[in-house]
């Protein structure tokens, strides 16, 4: 088995009333290392479902999951949430920072968690990267949008992880920050060495990836690079 993403026969069913509304059915997906791979679909399609199981915050109904060579079967939650802090970066579309804690504080948190060293100079360092160290003792609500998503994105990758998996990223920007802040991803990605995936609607997006996949009636399809074909909301 190889690739740093495995997904192979995934299900995913819930029970509502008397009827069961299945999600994912049977989906499989290979995902190689340093590889840019976007998925699209329309809304209730199951995207923002396939990324919490992915990333072990909710698990499948069946098939199985590896992930940088580690199987999530059988794993407890504190095992999922070490390899999320091991393997994984995770960027919301709300950006999930916690008030009472400054850019650097925030950014810092997952690896204080982890009990690594140097926390202070390595949120410093990667506040740099995303351009925002003049901004590191400033709060969330002192901030904009746009420097929110980036204290995310430095929070996402400050512990060095393999995958980074963002969901809806943009999705409350203005153009303009949008851009620079997926910029920002596909430079991190480049000059880093990891993977990335994507959950978008925006098609121009999809196609500055390496391979774009279709989220529909369950199963991912291949989508044509190139294709100007809208991307239902």
């Amino acid at each position: 088995m190889s690739g740093i993403i495995q997904l192979t026969d995934l299900k995913k069913s819930y029970a509502l009333a008397s009827s069961e509304i299945t999600v994912l059915n049977g989906l499989n997906l290979s995902v190689e290392d340093k590889e840019r791979v976007a998925i699209i679909g329309p809304s209730g399609s199951g995207k923002t479902t396939l990324l919490l199981i992915l990333t072990g915050l909710e698990t499948p109904s069946d098939g199985s999951i590896s992930i940088a060579g580690q199987s999530l079967q059988g794993m407890s939650g504190d095992d999922r949430a070490d390899l999320r802090r091991e393997h994984i970066g995770i960027v919301f579309q709300s950006f999930h920072l916690i008030p009472s804690l400054t850019a650097r504080e925030n950014v810092a948190l997952p690896i204080e968690i982890a009990g690594l060293p140097n926390s202070r100079k390595r949120a410093m360092d990667m506040l740099d990267k995303v351009g925002l160290a003049q901004r590191h003792d400033h709060y969330p609500a002192q901030l904009s949008g746009g420097e929110q998503q980036r204290v995310a994105i430095a929070r996402a990758l400050v512990h060095g992880p393999k995958l980074i998996v963002a969901d809806e990223p943009t999705g409350n920007l203005d153009e303009r920050t949008g851009e620079f802040i997926m910029q920002l991803l596909f430079d991190l990605n480049r000059d880093s060495g990891t993977t990335l995936l994507l959950v978008t609607h925006d098609t121009e997006l999809a196609n500055r990836c390496d391979r774009t996949l279709r989220l529909h009636d369950g199963n991912l399809h291949t989508h044509p690079q190139g294709s100007q074909s809208a991307v239902e909301g």
